[in-house]
């Protein structure tokens, strides 16, 4: 199908649906909205510029990343943009926020502007969203899938390495009672964690406790809420890992309200090291994920199968390591049924 169809399909002309194409402020919202509707039906890809046409590439890569909001992924963007300017591409980015529609937007936006790759960091989606960009030999490349195909390569993030070194902290410290935030149930990336937080336990020894599991929703709220339920168990945890920084500020956050403090009567290790940790109060011991490594990473996905997208992908992995601060020390007594019942 091509703009003429488009066109006659609206009940406009060609040079109006080139004007909706390119954002142009000449077109009413009205006749806008109807072209769109036409273009989002016909599912209709425009011919590339004249740049793509005369040099082959876009020199653009898309990022899809679930939510600019947390701290993790806008300190990601910094990292990959900086790569990306040193090779001369641009990027274009795209927030999902565990949308499918929005998901299904953003492809459509990224073959729009003939991106030359994808690096979708919403692993959690429905394959279906991004045929698209396979039919159309779109190199893709995902984090924390843990699975490749022809033209789509995968970035994992190494949680096992990171719960180890963390547990083992925790371990070394004499913590035995340790309790778990995790993320959102039924996610992948949510269950990856968990599994890492039941080895770490079961390699150095120590019991897992199923009463003191909580699911939370990655964000400050959730790390909260499931703080608040861990304090009604009774023996408490001495110290509790996150599935990320923003639950633990969450758990913290709880505990602060409880009036229990950080770290001597409950440990808390998070999980991403963003800048905030740092400034918390206590600064917060957490495991590093290395974002500009992550960032190299994904490039060189990108690199392997840029020019061969029938090839089949690859898989790359990141390290992590547990960065120690001012929120986890030796467990003391534990809270009294007195300090229990008050919550």
């Amino acid at each position: 199908m091509n703009m003429r169809t488009i066109a006659l399909k609206a009940g406009v002309s060609s040079a109006t649906v080139s004007r909706v194409l390119n954002g142009s402020s000449l077109v009413t919202e009205e006749t806008a909205k109807r072209v769109r509707k036409v273009l989002e039906e016909s599912n209709f890809i425009p011919n590339p510029s004249a740049t793509t046409l005369k040099y082959g590439r876009s020199k653009t890569y898309g990022l899809i990343i679930p939510d600019i909001n947390n701290p993790f992924y806008s300190e990601f963007l910094g990292y990959f943009e900086e790569l990306l300017q040193e090779t001369e591409h641009e990027l274009l980015l795209a927030t999902v926020q565990s949308s499918s529609t929005k998901l299904v937007q953003s492809v459509r936006r990224m073959l729009m502007r003939r991106v030359d790759g994808v690096v979708l960091m919403a692993s959690e989606f429905d394959t279906s969203a991004i045929e698209p960009l396979l039919e159309h030999k779109v190199p893709i490349v995902t984090v924390d899938r843990h699975s490749v195909h022809t033209g789509t390569s995968d970035v994992a993030i190494d949680f096992e390495e990171g719960m180890g070194m963390a547990i083992g902290h925790l371990a070394k410290l004499g913590h035995t009672r340790i309790g778990f935030i995790g993320g959102i149930e039924g996610l992948r990336t949510s269950q990856i964690r968990l599994d890492a937080f039941k080895h770490a336990l079961q390699n150095v020894g120590l019991r897992l406790f199923p009463q003191l599991l909580r699911a939370g929703d990655y964000r400050l709220a959730g790390g909260e809420s499931a703080a608040f339920s861990l304090l009604k168990e009774y023996p408490q945890p001495t110290a509790i890992l996150t599935a990320n920084d923003l639950t633990a500020f969450g758990a913290i956050r709880a505990f602060h309200k409880a009036g229990i403090n950080v770290p001597e009567k409950i440990s808390v290790i998070g999980f991403d090291d963003v800048l905030l940790c740092d400034v918390l109060q206590p600064p917060l011991t957490t495991i590093r994920i290395p974002r500009r490594r992550m960032a190299e990473a994904c490039l060189r996905a990108l690199e392997h199968i840029k020019d061969n997208v029938d090839r089949r992908g690859s898989r790359y992995k990141v390290p992590s390591e547990l960065i120690v601060r001012e929120s986890t020390c030796r467990p003391s007594k534990r809270i009294s049924t007195t300090t229990k019942r008050k919550l």
